[in-house]
């Protein structure tokens, strides 16, 4: 396992902090200083900061994410975050962003390998939106949405779409390019008024009201490793 997988394992830091860590000389395996591609083993002494750290279990949560909180650790100017909710006894972090005004489904877990996985576009996990728009998308609109719209950052991959009513869609989308649901249907004409995640590679939250939060079962992640290629 790379060093910054390790100490994100270990709570220590996410992965980008572990390199900057890492690269103040700050981590030792074995008693000599860690580099960037160092490997950690079975029976390694890693220290940071000259305190030994050691992993803490894999943890896999679903949260019903409500509006107004943050997708993120922590806040500078102290809004509500998402781990203000999760109090989990390891260090979960969320796997991709959901917007602030967005509601919905947020898996958060400290596995890093299977988190980098089911957000990288590589491994196609699908994203389920219910999205409530201004006005009504016409049935060109929506094969222009199924078909990829062109975007500032290039052509989005093709949507699967369905309408739920006059002005409510279901947008299932792999990829996850920032706002990238509402920068689509702004594309089209026909800008969010609320944006809400239904599912997320394969998780519903039936039972789970906004706020709420649950561990996901053996068989879910055995499920998730599966999706994107992971020996369990």
């Amino acid at each position: 396992m790379r060093l910054n997988a390790y100490l994100a394992r270990c709570g220590v830091a996410s992965r980008r902090h572990a390199d900057e860590l890492v690269k103040a000389g700050r981590v030792r395996v074995n008693g000599r200083v860690g580099e960037l591609n160092t490997y950690v083993g079975p029976g390694d002494l890693v220290e940071v900061d000259g305190e030994r750290v050691e992993p803490e279990p894999l943890a896999y949560v679903l949260l019903h994410k409500p509006a107004g909180v943050l997708t993120t650790a922590r806040d500078p100017r102290g809004r509500p975050t998402v781990l203000d909710l999760v109090r989990h006894p390891s260090r979960v972090v969320p796997v991709g962003r959901l917007d602030a005004d967005t509601t919905g489904a947020l898996l958060l877990t400290n596995d890093g390998e299977l988190a980098h996985r089911l957000a990288h576009p590589r491994y196609r996990v699908d994203k389920v939106y219910e999205v409530e728009v201004e006005g009504e998308p016409s049935d060109a609109a929506l094969r222009r949405l199924r078909r990829g719209v062109e975007l500032e950052d290039g052509r989005t991959a093709p949507a699967r779409v369905r309408r739920l009513g006059p002005s409510r869609l279901e947008i299932t989308i792999h990829e996850g390019r920032k706002h990238q649901v509402k920068r689509m249907c702004a594309a089209i004409g026909h800008p969010v008024v609320h944006l809400h995640r239904a599912r997320y590679a394969g998780l519903s939250l039936e039972g789970l009201a906004p706020g709420e939060w649950r561990a996901l079962r053996p068989p879910e992640v055995a499920a998730l490793a599966r999706l994107v290629g992971l020996p369990r």
